[in-house]
Parts: structure tokens; C-alpha cells; sequence
């Protein structure tokens, strides 16, 4: 089993920044794959971001690119989303979620284990 625990999230300007964390336990996440999805109000999770098990490979939503970047510390158990440029409709509770498969996707149901979520909120 994996546990997942999103921090970070917050009050934020249009253009501001925040940096989401998401910190595991349990069993090591050093060979899964790892990504940030996120769900708006009335709105179906969507992919934000991957990350491969080695940190070398990245994946990116077309609606983040530029903006946000993914990262991971292997030896803190710990994957990062730095978000930068916000804009209002980034607005949405951010979940972590782990793919024991190690292979990058930005299908939900290829991945296991999922956190609580952080609410991020972007004001105009």
C-alpha cells in the first residue's frame, strides 16, 4: 500500500505561484510513475502533469505547459508540482496519484493509489 499526502495548496492572484507537494509512505514510490491530476466543480478529474520513476521523463496537459513543472525527490518519497502563471481557471482540488506500472500516463484508471487532494483556488 501506498499513502499519498497533497500540501501547498492555497489562495492565490491571477499570475501568482504555488508549489504542491505530495508526500508518500508506506511502500517506496522510487519505481512507480507519478502524476497530478485535477477536478474542478462540475467538471470530470483531468490530467495535469507525469513523471517517470527516473525523473527524466515528463509529461504535460496542452492547458499547463509552460506554466507548471513536475519534479520528485526519490529519497524523500516526495513529487512536487511548481505552478507558476496561474490563471482562474486553474482553480480545482489537485490529487497526487501513484502508477505502479512506472509508465507515464494521463489515464486515470492506470493509476493505483491516489491522495486526498489540496484545494487550489486562483482569484481574477
Amino acid at each position: 500500500q501506498v499513502q499519498l499526502v497533497e500540501s501547498g495548496g492555497g489562495l492565490v492572484q491571477a499570475g501568482g505561484s504555488l508549489r504542491l507537494s505530495c508526500a508518500a509512505s508506506g511502500r517506496t514510490i522510487s519505481s512507480y510513475a507519478m502524476g497530478w491530476f485535477r477536478q474542478a466543480p462540475g467538471k470530470e478529474r483531468e490530467f495535469v502533469a507525469a513523471i517517470r520513476w527516473s525523473g527524466i521523463i515528463r509529461n504535460y496537459a496542452d492547458s499547463v505547459k509552460g506554466r507548471f513543472a513536475i519534479s520528485r525527490d526519490n529519497a524523500k518519497s516526495t513529487v512536487y508540482l511548481q505552478m507558476n502563471s496561474l490563471k482562474p481557471e486553474d482553480t480545482a482540488v489537485y490529487y497526487c496519484a501513484a502508477s505502479s506500472s512506472g509508465t507515464i500516463a494521463s489515464t486515470i484508471t492506470l493509476y493505483d493509489y491516489w491522495g486526498q487532494g489540496t484545494q487550489v483556488t486562483v482569484s481574477s
